[in-house]
């Protein structure tokens, strides 16, 4: 098996292709017929397997071809770790310096794989662990999929049904739509009957807010969508997703309205994570109740708009704290009271980091926020542990 770091520039990754893209490698490239891409992808994706000697339904003629044109590169495991609650973290080499993380959480009736986009991130949402680490660079479509791919492996060899893949939730390490050729291949092998055979509405992307790729996504896709708003209204907003001041609610909701209007019984999820006197004031609920039912009027739908609230997940440095459970529940009572469709989030994995706004993994900052973050953390008297890698 070849791993990330040592793949060579002369073969092609096979994980980096959808099923279009590898039927038009084994049909260009290969010289072959376009449905030896359909065997090929069953192995990989199905099986698990990487070595071309083992996959038993080609010809020796044909495994040749494919060992002196391509190769299988999946992301290295350099750690992995279970949570008492099942949660299971995966910490990923992306290359010499750099790794990712993702986490599969099971439940009674799903298991849902959070997929990470890129190495940190470019945003700074202000109570975010990933964006303390700064940004490197996107994924690859097969850095993507390759998350996919090890999940999948590793339940595949467990006896136990819950723990089954039936979700893929890209709520990972990134912004997915500043990665949107990538994410968008790799979501099309996720929900392929050759690659993951998810259904379109067990995939779903979630966005800070990019408001024209948002339309874009509308066009090219048909996932489910997810906002994080944790605000409804601008100043607030602004400080918390510093993206806002780009694309602010108005013009985000606007978006929302289209990606729902392109897609009949569609809805959105609104994320909304609550901090202890921050955002989880009554005045809030109200606030963001108004803004969901308006919602729901522009596209002539009833609860064409879900709330996630979800508690604030604590990492070392922030300022933010968690809303008690009773604000929790006060400010549910009061979104279900306007109609509106609220669940809460229950937190998963938070014993080892995997939890909602705390992944980090290793990044290579290229953008001084993991320094100005350690010099706030010196400030306030901490050294720091827990920063660098989530081992």
């Amino acid at each position: 098996m070849s791993d990330v770091s040592t793949a060579t520039a002369k073969l092609q990754n096979l994980l980096e292709l959808d099923r279009v893209g590898l039927e038009d490698f084994f049909a260009d490239t290969l010289g072959e017929k376009r449905y030896r891409a359909h065997q090929v992808m069953k192995w990989i994706h199905h099986r698990h397997v990487t070595d071309f000697d083992d996959m038993t339904d080609l010809g020796k003629a044909l495994r040749a071809k494919l060992q002196q044109h391509a190769e299988v590169c999946v992301p290295v495991v350099q750690f992995e770790r279970p949570s008492t609650d099942g949660t299971h973290k995966w910490l990923l080499g992306m290359d010499g310096r750099n790794a990712i993380e993702a986490v599969f959480i099971p439940d009674k009736s799903r298991g849902t794989l959070c997929v990470s986009s890129q190495v940190g991130c470019a945003l700074n949402c202000q109570f975010c662990s990933t964006a303390t680490q700064g940004f490197n660079r996107n994924l690859s479509t097969a850095e993507i999929i390759g998350q996919v791919w090890v999940a999948a492996r590793h339940l595949g060899n467990v006896p136990h049904r819950q723990r089954k893949l039936t979700n893929v939730v890209m709520m990972g390490m990134g912004e997915p739509l500043m990665n949107y050729d990538n994410v968008v291949r790799a979501m099309s092998v996720m929900r392929d009957d050759l690659g993951y055979g998810l259904a379109n509405k067990r995939v779903t992307l979630s966005t800070a807010g990019m408001v024209p790729m948002i339309d874009r996504l509308g066009e090219d896709s048909d996932v489910s969508l997810a906002v994080s708003l944790h605000a409804a209204n601008d100043p607030l907003r602004t400080e918390l997703v510093p993206l806002n001041k780009k694309y602010p609610i108005a013009e985000l909701m606007a978006a929302c309205e289209r990606y729902v209007l392109r897609k009949p019984r569609a809805s959105i999820t609104f994320e909304y994570t609550l901090m202890k006197g921050v955002n989880d004031q009554p005045e809030h609920a109200r606030e963001l109740a108004r803004l969901m039912r308006q919602f729901d009027r522009a596209v002539q739908m009833n609860d064409a708009a879900k709330v996630n609230l979800i508690p604030f997940n604590p990492f070392p440095g922030t300022r933010f704290e968690r809303s008690g459970d009773d604000e929790i529940r006060a400010f549910q009572k009061i979104l279900l009271d306007a109609k509106v469709l609220t669940m809460v989030r229950r937190t998963r994995g938070d014993d080892i980091d995997a939890a909602c706004g705390q992944l980090k993994g290793q990044v290579v900052d290229r953008t001084r926020r993991q320094a100005e973050f350690r010099k706030e953390l010196a400030r306030q008297g901490l050294n720091g542990e827990g920063v660098d890698a989530a081992a």
